[in-house]
């Protein structure tokens, strides 16, 4: 059995799935409630592979505590689906506006990258997995890619795009296997409802917009 490690760029799937609901007006919010372990295994055949670890690169939006109390509402889901958790953060810096010819505060996330890579390699390194899934169409992955290959002869790498999106030419170009995040993988990987602690509070709940029936 292979082993395979699954390393997720947390924004830039959820961006993915966030611009084409919009584009839809609401249709597709329910993609957003999406179990990424489960998603994993559409890629895998189980006769030949064993998912052992899927991680989940993001951050949380402190400012904002409602956005931050859904985001960990929602890691708390996958978690709970078997997904580790690696936190980066958001940095302010300055941005300017096309449109006003003025500069502004503005966030950006940062630090997902370079934890994506860290992760990668030194997993790697401890020779824990067989294969890696990479879930991101960010090319400024490109050099952990491919430094896993000409390092790790025994390794292999497998991109995969998120949804709607097209996949980097650059990391097709270095992965040893591709794949893309299609909206039936979707459709069949959602999260449940919820779920309740020992002592009947919750451990997460679905948000209504969410709620693929309305």
């Amino acid at each position: 059995m292979a082993t395979i490690f699954c390393y997720i760029d947390g924004f830039n799937v959820y961006h993915a799935i966030d611009d084409e609901n919009r584009s839809a007006r609401g249709a597709k919010s329910h993609l957003k409630w999406l179990d990424l372990c489960a998603l994993m295994r559409e890629f895998t055949d189980p006769s030949v592979h064993t998912i052992k670890a899927v991680k989940f690169f993001t951050a949380y939006p402190t400012w904002d505590g409602p956005k931050t109390q859904r985001h960990r509402n929602y890691t708390a889901a996958l978690e709970h689906a078997g997904a580790t958790i690696i936190e980066g953060q958001f940095k302010k810096k300055t941005a300017f506006c096309k449109n006003c010819r003025r500069q502004y505060n503005a966030r950006e996330e940062k630090e997902s990258d370079v934890n994506i890579a860290m992760h990668l390699i030194d997993d790697a390194h401890r020779d824990l997995f067989d294969q890696a899934f990479l879930v991101t169409n960010d090319s400024d992955l490109l050099g952990p890619v491919r430094l896993l290959r000409n390092t790790f002869k025994n390794k292999q790498i497998k991109v995969i795009a998120p949804p709607y999106r097209r996949h980097s030419k650059e990391l097709w170009g270095a992965a040893d296997k591709r794949g893309q995040i299609l909206e039936q993988h979707m459709i069949r990987c959602l999260l449940p409802e919820h779920e309740t602690a020992k002592d009947g509070s919750d451990l997460f709940r679905r948000p209504a917009e969410y709620d693929p029936r309305r």
